[in-house]
């Protein structure tokens, strides 16, 4: 056997591996639980909430009481390993004026169940009827990275105020096609989000925040959501873009003026 064809047959045995960890790993990957912070201590105001769902999956959330009444609930969608409850203070402390509610995702603990796309996107439409249910019809979305499609998803079959993208990407399958040019992506792919559809059949106002330097998100899947929505839907209603990458944009000082703005945006 030739050293050509040895290469060759090494080379797509290492290709082969690849695809088939990436096909058995991509669950973990995209919601990497055992990454997620403790939980923060929260203001004395704050109120435990608890939400079965039908497949006996038991979500767990927070709810801290804003200062201003009338105006709408922020309802908050954290990155894959970031803490609901971290998030939620993290929005308290922002929008301090709005209450902010937000559960953690199924298998993400003190929920049980084990995460998927679909899981969270109908999690998402569940704690969004619960909220209605308890007198908080008008609600603001806010998602941060993944969080992002959960948002956008809402907007396209629940009647948001309006939804604000932090980080955001048009579609999930594409970021892990830009990520991972190499592998088949398009035929493997269990847990796609598309945010870009969900927004363009949406009414919902929408605000994003980019990270210009973001290595999670690749910058060209924000811009492909930014272009999709000016040239086949309303165009957002706010669009801020800040240099800085997908984990220190909240420290920058634009970031909170800027989410600020984009809240601002969605009500008028």
């Amino acid at each position: 056997m030739s050293t050509l064809i040895k290469l060759s047959l090494a080379l797509f045995v290492l290709w082969a591996a690849g695809v088939t960890l990436f096909t058995a790993m991509q669950g973990a990957i995209l919601f990497p639980r055992s990454m997620v912070g403790p939980a923060p201590t929260l203001p004395q105001s704050a109120r435990r909430l608890t939400l079965p769902r039908p497949d006996g999956v038991e979500l767990h959330g927070v709810l801290i009481p804003g200062r201003t009444a009338g105006r709408p609930v922020i309802l908050g969608f954290a990155g894959n390993a970031w803490n609901a409850e971290s998030m939620a203070l993290f929005l308290h402390g922002t929008l301090p004026e709005y209450t902010v509610v937000a559960f953690h995702y199924r298998g993400y603990a003190p929920s049980t169940g084990s995460p998927s796309a679909t899981g969270l996107m109908a999690d998402a439409e569940s704690i969004h009827d619960f909220l209605v249910a308890e007198g908080m019809g008008d609600q603001i979305a806010i998602g941060f990275s993944i969080g992002s499609g959960l948002a956008a998803h809402l907007a396209s079959v629940r009647g948001l105020q309006g939804a604000v993208l932090v980080t955001p990407f048009d579609t999930l399958q594409a970021v892990a096609r830009q990520t991972l040019p190499w592998a088949p992506v398009r035929w493997l792919f269990r847990h796609d989000m598309d945010a870009l559809g969900a927004l363009q059949s949406s009414a919902a106002p929408v605000g994003l925040i980019l990270a210009t330097r973001d290595e999670v998100i690749p910058p060209a899947r924000s811009e492909a959501l930014v272009a999709g929505l000016e040239h086949g839907a309303p165009p957002p209603a706010y669009l801020k873009r800040i240099p800085a990458g997908h984990n220190d944009i909240y420290a920058h000082p634009d970031f909170a003026p800027a989410l600020r703005a984009a809240i601002d945006a969605v009500q008028d």
